[in-house]
């Protein structure tokens, strides 16, 4: 099968021949026929299955030939990179369209956003909490919507957002076609779909359970107070062309940055507590070569895509064995090829057999090489906090920015409460 079998507009296909998809993954064989027929997709496929082409062609679609300056199809999604990314990837499939869409989401200011809206876009896409801090005004109009994307449900489930979602949903018409995707089916998500499609289509793509076969995995047995000498003589090696390094926190992504930065490794972090100007410029600046080794924490690394990323370091050991298949994911994509490699300190050996034994497989170990303790601010990190599971559903800390920032609006004694967000008149 191709993409022309679809029956896509010339100048939507256009957009695909352009970014050289030739052929279309399993989600996009499956979704795309199934969202041309106008009717309501319910999918099981996690990230970098391919969905947002998935969603976003059917959708560009129904769009050619119809009255521009109002916005038809509003696409949620759980982080600002996401939301970025969509954004991105829209542009790139509707370069060749007239369509035009707006990234909306929180960490900026909202003028330039406002603008947009206030302009009239075809395609909105949003992360919640931001959204409906516009939702309160008259100029951001989501009264014609005819196509809603619920992308990543169950992360914004763990992330807090289910409220959230409902509120925006009586924002919408009733009479739209909806495009449902998440990774896992748990009850809530299950009840939320329930709610908001009619007779869906249902499409299940198996989860990856192992990591990408273009992916050499080894681990390096190493106290913790040996693993900053070490990530700095791994990183000085010629074959790491660029690294991606996971931290477990975002102090020690702020520690391990400095300690790559003093002994002359240009290096920069992204983690929640950073702005979006500073996240942005960090990871524009790993895409394009200015930096060698980008830091992050998981949360702010979802949805990360960089092209010929040749290595992944798991400076901590990760919480669990999906956030493991994640994070080595980041490499080898698209039938490239990389290495991951994995820090593994006594403390954490037994995490490691764990997921070996999820992986059903032993991830070779690689003897570490002789280090030197000599080199500057080289003393231990403060040790990794023992990981004891998520607190709740899922895997991710509330360090969100739109969950820290709806947080702020929570009532406490002498502080106002958010303003009351105003009833729509199409509301259901």
């Amino acid at each position: 099968m191709s993409f022309s079998s679809f029956g896509l507009y010339a100048n939507v296909l256009r957009g695909v021949q352009d970014l050289n998809y030739t052929q279309p993954t399993e989600i996009q064989m499956e979704a795309i026929p199934a969202g041309m027929t106008g009717r309501d997709v319910l999918a099981c496929a996690s990230t970098g299955s391919g969905k947002t082409a998935a969603f976003f062609l059917p959708i560009l679609n129904r769009l050619q030939g119809k009255p521009r300056g109002v916005t038809r199809a509003l696409v949620l999604t759980p982080t600002r990179e996401l939301a970025h990314q969509i954004h991105d990837m829209f542009n790139a499939l509707a370069r060749n369209t007239a369509n035009r869409g707006a990234a909306v989401y929180g960490g900026v200011g909202m003028g330039a956003q406002r603008e947009a809206l206030q302009r009239g876009v075809d395609v909105v896409i949003a992360t919640p909490g931001r959204l409906l801090d516009h939702l309160q005004y008259s100029y951001a109009r989501l009264a014609q919507v005819e196509c809603l994307v619920l992308d990543e449900a169950d992360r914004m489930l763990d992330m807090g957002f289910l409220p959230d979602i409902r509120r925006i949903l009586k924002f919408l018409p009733k009479q739209r076609q909806t495009f449902f995707f998440s990774a896992t089916m748990p009850h809530e998500i299950a009840k939320l779909a329930q709610d908001m499609l009619n007779a869906p289509i249902a499409i299940n793509i198996k989860r990856q359970a192992q990591p990408a076969a273009g992916v050499t995995q080894s681990v390096y047995p190493v106290p913790q107070a040996h693993k900053t000498p070490l990530l700095l003589k791994l990183v000085r090696e010629e074959r790491v062309r660029n690294a991606l390094v996971f931290t477990r926190t975002k102090r020690r992504a702020d520690r391990v940055a400095e300690f790559l930065i003093k002994n002359g490794v240009k290096a920069e972090r992204i983690h929640g507590d950073r702005s979006q100007s500073q996240r942005t410029q960090a990871l524009d600046g790993f895409k394009r070569g200015r930096f060698r080794v980008l830091v992050a924490t998981d949360v702010a690394a979802r949805g990360l895509d960089v092209h010929a990323l040749s290595h992944v370091i798991n400076f901590d050991m990760p919480g669990s064995v999906e956030d493991y298949i994640h994070r080595v994911g980041r490499t080898a994509r698209a039938q490239a090829t990389g290495e991951a490699y994995t820090f593994v300190s006594p403390e954490e050996e037994s995490e490691l057999r764990s997921f070996e034994r999820r992986l059903t497989r032993s991830i070779p170990r690689v003897q570490v090489p002789e280090l030197d303790h000599s080199t500057a601010g080289s003393s231990p990190l403060p040790e990794a906090r023992p990981w004891h599971g998520p607190q709740r559903r899922g895997n991710y800390s509330r360090s969100s920015d739109d969950s820290q920032r709806r947080q702020r609006y929570t009532r406490s004694p002498g502080r106002p409460s958010r303003p009351p967000y105003r009833q729509p008149q199409n509301a259901r």
